[in-house]
C-alpha cells in the first residue's frame, strides 16, 4: 500500500509542474518523460549503482514506457517477438479511455522504482494537484494508472528472469596471481565490481562473447614490448595535459565509485555513470529536435538497449583478460608516486567500458537522428563543468574514449579496440531490433 501511495503521489507532484488539467499530460511535447529520466538518474546516482547495474535499470524502465506508448501508435513495433522471452502485452490493452502518455510515465516509474533502493527520492516536487486532476477526468486518470501498473508488472516479471538475482549470490571474486592480471587500486582498493555480469541475459546478443575483441597486448616488462610502450604513453601523456585535455577527462569521468580520502576519513562523491551520461545525451538530442512521445520513447529505449548489451559484452572481456591497470604498472616499474588524473575504477582494464558503450550508443543515435547531428551536451553542468559542443554522436563517443587515456586509467589499445567492440554491438542491435 505504501508503494502504491508513493507512486500515486509521484505522478501528482510530477504533473503539478505542467498545469492542472488532463490536457497538460497529452500533446506533442514529451517533457514529462524527459523529467522522469532525470529523476531516475538522480536516484541511480544517489544509490551508487555500478555502471552495468545502472544500465539495467534504464533498460527496463524505458522498455515499460515504450511498450505502453506502442499500444497507442500502431506504426511502432512491440518488442514481443523481437526479443526472446519478451512478454505479450496485447491482453493488457482495454477499450476504456486511456491517456497513454500518463500510463507510460507511470509504467516508467513503477518499473524503475522497483529496481532502485531509494524509490521515495523519485518525488521531485511539493505541489499537489490530485483533487483538481481527478475532478477533470477521474476515470481516464484511473484507467491510465491501471494500464501503466499492468505494463510495469509484466516488465518486472520479465526482468526477474535475466539472472541478475543469481549473480547476487555468487561467491566473492578470486584474484589471479599471474603477472599482468588486475588487482584492486588506490585509494579504496575496492573489490571487483560485477565479475559475473557476462551471465546477465542480453537483449540482442546471441551470447556475451559474441563480439569478443582481440586480446590485449601481451604483458611484458621489457621496455621494447608493445605493452610497455602503451604504459609509457599513459605516463607521459598524463604528465603534460593541456587545460582542454583536463576538461575532457573530467567531463567524461562518470565514476560512481569516486572516493575522497582526507587523513583517516573516507567518503564518496556521487557521480553520474557512463550510461547515465548517454541517456542524458539521448534526451537532450530528442528534445532539441522536438520529437513526440513515441519518437522520444524509441530513442530512449534503443539507447538503453545499446548500453545494456554494451556493458554485457565489455564485462565479458574484462573478466576474461583480467588485465592490469596502468596505475599498478606505473607505480611498480616507472614512478611509485604517480597517480592518474582520474581515480581508477574497481574492475579490470580491458576493454574500456566507456569506449564500448559510447560507441554502441553513438551508432544507435546516429541511426535515429542523423550522422551530422550537432548538439550541446549540458549533462555535466550539475557537477560544475561547462557545456561541450559536438559535431556528431560519433564525435562525442571518440572524445569519451580518448578521455580515458588523458585520465590515466586506460591504455590506447583498450580504447580503440573497445570502440570497435561497441560499434559491432550497436550495429547488431539495429539489425535485430526494429521500432518502426
Amino acid at each position: 500500500m505504501r508503494g502504491r501511495f508513493t507512486l500515486h503521489l509521484l505522478l501528482i507532484l510530477l504533473f503539478a509542474n505542467y498545469g492542472d488539467s488532463i490536457a497538460a499530460v497529452a500533446g506533442p511535447s514529451p517533457r514529462l518523460l524527459h523529467r522522469a529520466e532525470k529523476n531516475l538518474t538522480r536516484v541511480i546516482v544517489y544509490d551508487i549503482f555500478s555502471p552495468p547495474a545502472a544500465s539495467r535499470i534504464y533498460l527496463y524502465a524505458n522498455v515499460a514506457a515504450y511498450e505502453t506508448l506502442a499500444m497507442q501508435d500502431k506504426s511502432y513495433r512491440t518488442m514481443q517477438g523481437q526479443i526472446p522471452g519478451f512478454p505479450d502485452m496485447k491482453g493488457l490493452k482495454s477499450e476504456k479511455k486511456v491517456n497513454y502518455e500518463l500510463a507510460a510515465v507511470y509504467a516508467f516509474f513503477k518499473t524503475g522504482g522497483k529496481l532502485v533502493f531509494s524509490e521515495h527520492l523519485l518525488i521531485d516536487s511539493i505541489r499537489v494537484i490530485l483533487n483538481d486532476f481527478r475532478e477533470k477526468d477521474t476515470l481516464v486518470y484511473n484507467n491510465s494508472l491501471r494500464l501503466g501498473q499492468a505494463v510495469a508488472d509484466s516488465i518486472l516479471t520479465w526482468s526477474a528472469k535475466d539472472n541478475y538475482a543469481k549473480t547476487r549470490t555468487k561467491r566473492r571474486y578470486t584474484y589471479s596471481k599471474q603477472k599482468g592480471k588486475w588487482t584492486p587500486t588506490p585509494p579504496g582498493f575496492i573489490d571487483a565490481v560485477e565479475p559475473y555480469w557476462s551471465q546477465i541475459r542480453p537483449i540482442s546478443l546471441d551470447s556475451a562473447g559474441q563480439f569478443k575483441p582481440v586480446p590485449p597486448p601481451g604483458y611484458s616488462t621489457d621496455t621494447a614490448s608493445v605493452f610497455m610502450k602503451e604504459v609509457r604513453e599513459v605516463y607521459h601523456v598524463t604528465q603534460k595535459l593541456s587545460k582542454e585535455e583536463v576538461l575532457i577527462a573530467s567531463f567524461w569521468d562518470c565514476n560512481p565509485f569516486y572516493l575522497n580520502t582526507q587523513g583517516h576519513l573516507n567518503f564518496a562523491t556521487k557521480k553520474l555513470s557512463p550510461g547515465g551520461h548517454w541517456i542524458s545525451i539521448a534526451g537532450q538530442a530528442a528534445e532539441s529536435k522536438g520529437k513526440n512521445w513515441q519518437e522520444t520513447a524509441a530513442i530512449y529505449v534503443l539507447t538503453s538497449m545499446a548500453l545494456f548489451d554494451g556493458f554485457i559484452s565489455c564485462w565479458d572481456e574484462k573478466y576474461r583478460s583480467q588485465f592490469i591497470r596502468p596505475e599498478t604498472v606505473i607505480n611498480a616499474y616507472i614512478d611509485e608516486k604517480w597517480r592518474p588524473m582520474l581515480q581508477t575504477p574497481p574492475f579490470p582494464e580491458y576493454t574500456s567500458g566507456h569506449s564500448v558503450i559510447s560507441a554502441a550508443a553513438a551508432v544507435v543515435l546516429t541511426y535515429l537522428l542523423g550522422e551530422d547531428f550537432s548538439f550541446n551536451d549540458h549533462t555535466e553542468t550539475d557537477y560544475g563543468l561547462p557545456v561541450r559542443t559536438f559535431r556528431s554522436f560519433n564525435d562525442a563517443a571518440a572524445e569519451a574514449g580518448i578521455s580515458r587515456l588523458y585520465g590515466g586509467i586506460h591504455y590506447r589499445s583498450s580504447i580503440t579496440n573497445g570502440q570497435h567492440q561497441g560499434e559491432l554491438v550497436g550495429r547488431h542491435l539495429l539489425s535485430k531490433i526494429k521500432v518502426k
